[in-house]
């Protein structure tokens, strides 16, 4: 089973959602079979790389609302992050352009280590409040889980996997993703935003189920028909 992610690494329901999906995930008997690609959505790709705004004031530019209804309304969100074990810390929180991020992520999965990049980019931006723009900083969460602080850097100053993730971009457009998370199973079943964990397991079985082969019940010979020509089995015929 394979299961496509869009997300961000700024976009706070994306790092809960995560959490939520990987509670279902570890529910599943079937875990071990299933496969889970990350791909790259920008929530803003026009956002500069170091903003001169913090969380509340960005938030509050986008909704029209006061800096304290911006702040009542990471609060909530924080606390939807906590029951699900995470720690947020918006009010210093580095508002930064996440493209050479989602790169970063790329590179990271041409080296076996997606999923670790991507954990990694969430928790330095919300928990840790590092600057995810800046190249210094993406070359030491690099290090952090394994990869070559030299290869990394170089990969940054240049253009390597610019196309993976514009071509996740028109992706997610063509196939009318207006926000994330965005989870997609084989392809088939779609799941917008952070739901409960039961939601996704439900989507996880439904999903198995259907690509399973049919369980035969009873197997032995009987009634039937293999092509035009019909006949009982001798034990029912002579009954």
């Amino acid at each position: 089973m394979k299961i496509d992610v869009w997300s961000d690494f700024v976009c706070p329901f994306c790092y809960i959602g995560k959490r939520r999906f990987e509670q279902a995930l570890a529910k599943f008997p079937h875990q071990n079979q299933v496969e889970v690609i990350y791909r790259s959505f920008e929530l803003d790709p026009h956002a500069d790389r170091d903003s001169k705004h913090d969380t509340h004031e960005m938030l509050a530019a986008k909704y029209g609302m006061s800096y304290e209804q911006a702040q009542a309304m990471t609060n909530n969100v924080a606390q939807q992050a906590a029951g699900v074990g995470l720690t947020f810390h918006f009010h210093t929180a580095i508002q930064t352009n996440t493209f050479d991020a989602h790169r970063l992520m790329y590179f990271a999965a041409h080296h076996g280590k997606m999923h670790e990049m991507t954990e990694r980019l969430l928790r330095a931006h919300f928990t840790d409040s590092q600057h995810i723009g800046n190249h210094k900083i993406l070359v030491a969460l690099a290090k952090e889980i394994g990869l070559d602080p030299n290869e990394t850097a170089n990969m940054l100053a240049g253009e390597e996997y610019a196309e993976e993730v514009r071509k996740d971009e028109q992706e997610a457009r063509t196939i009318g993703v207006q926000g994330v998370p965005f989870f997609v199973i084989n392809r088939k079943y779609a799941i917008s935003g952070a739901q409960p964990s039961e939601v996704f397991l439900s989507a996880l079985e439904k999903a198995w189920n259907e690509e399973q082969p049919l369980t035969i019940l009873h197997d032995s010979a009987g009634d039937g028909c293999t092509d035009i020509a019909c006949a009982p089995n001798s034990e029912n015929e002579a009954k």
